[in-house]
């Protein structure tokens, strides 16, 4: 790997034929990079673009005609050493790219990097610095502010390796099979509910769920109330006390194993995405879906909210966000976020959708 002069990265690169971008997030991340991921095909548009990324993150760019090829590399819990999975980097170090980009920086993508064996390869220095950094790739940004959102900070980065940069595109386009499911099943102008995240400390206690949902279904709403949930015994147990609190007509229970492809065709039918912070937010946003989003309160949460006049959020400020033990992990359920009431919720749902708030008028 050659060391360049960053500002004229792309000025050297710009005959490149094979480009990797190394980036091994899951649902959300990969969202946010495929901005950047425009951009690249963009200005190297004789170039075939491939990415490395996990399993959830290749579904995402099957649908991004911006990626030629999307490998896979399998994540944990428990993460795999970056050592492992010789098979996929053997396969992709005979790729024999020019071009490598890396956006995180972190020790495992720095060496997964190192071992692919582009020409030339970039990385931006993340919070983590050794001084062996330098050996394994050459040409680093340094840490600097970045705006916000994650995808609008990646763009930066490659503006400041010479790229011009173009309007934000992200682009997904839905299998028509997915989407011939999601008109069988899911009612247009429905309101899809998420009821999980990541992990229990994200989510809107199930409480306040319930609670929102009676109010929502109250006298003068229309909608059909869509609630998903993943088929792991955590979020089916949550998605079953649901179905035993609230019966009705208009609540519809999907409780199989989505595809990101099939939960993009459903989030498509939509014309409302309400949930906690996770990686189905950002999916609805890049489908230009309006949502309603609730947040614990941190540092950096700029970074992962949803912008424009189509989305809101709620947040509640979280004491415990940065313990190692929060209190709340024992009962599994955030006490902060149980705070965000299922009436101001409500009432936000209902004025985005033009429906009477009919809480108020009581």
């Amino acid at each position: 790997m050659e060391r360049l002069d960053l500002k004229s990265f792309h000025e050297t690169t710009r005959g490149a034929k094979k480009i990797v971008v190394v980036d091994l997030g899951f649902l959300g991340d990969t969202i946010h990079l495929l901005p950047a991921l425009w951009e690249i095909k963009a200005n190297y548009p004789g170039a075939e673009l491939q990415v490395l990324t996990s399993p959830v993150g290749r579904e995402v760019l099957q649908m991004a005609a911006c990626v030629d090829r999307a490998w896979s590399f399998p994540l944990g819990p428990p993460s795999p050493g970056w050592w492992e999975h010789w098979d996929v980097l053997r396969a992709m170090r005979r790729e024999r790219f020019d071009v490598a980009f890396n956006f995180s920086g972190s020790d495992r993508t720095v060496f997964v990097t190192k071992i692919i064996g582009a020409r030339h390869a970039m990385a931006y220095r993340g919070a983590r610095q050794h001084f062996w950094q330098p050996w394994l790739i050459r040409n680093w940004l340094a840490k600097q502010p970045l705006p916000s959102p994650v995808y609008e900070g990646r763009r930066k980065m490659l503006s400041l390796c010479g790229l011009t940069l173009g309007p934000v595109r992200f682009d997904l386009t839905v299998p028509e099979a997915e989407r011939q499911w999601a008109r069988e099943h899911i009612p247009a102008g429905a309101v899809h509910v998420s009821l999980n995240a990541s992990f229990a400390l994200k989510e809107w206690p199930l409480a306040n769920n319930v609670q929102l949902l009676r109010y929502l279904l109250a006298e003068g709403f229309d909608r059909k109330l869509v609630v998903s949930a993943a088929p792991n015994p955590r979020e089916q147990a949550r998605l079953e006390q649901l179905r035993r609190e609230i019966t009705d007509a208009r609540l519809i229970l999907i409780n199989e194993r989505l595809s990101v492809a099939r939960l993009a065709a459903m989030l498509e039918r939509c014309a409302l995405h309400v949930g906690p912070d996770s990686g189905v937010i950002h999916l609805a946003s890049a489908l230009n879906v309006s949502t309603v989003a609730i947040f614990r309160r941190y540092s950096d949460m700029a970074d992962f909210l949803p912008v424009g006049p189509k989305h809101t959020y709620f947040d509640a400020p979280c004491p415990c966000m940065n313990s190692k033990n929060p209190p709340c992990a024992a009962a599994g359920e955030a006490t902060c976020l149980g705070g965000i009431s299922a009436e101001l919720v409500s009432k936000e749902i209902r004025r985005r959708l033009g429906i009477a708030d009919v809480i108020a008028s009581k």
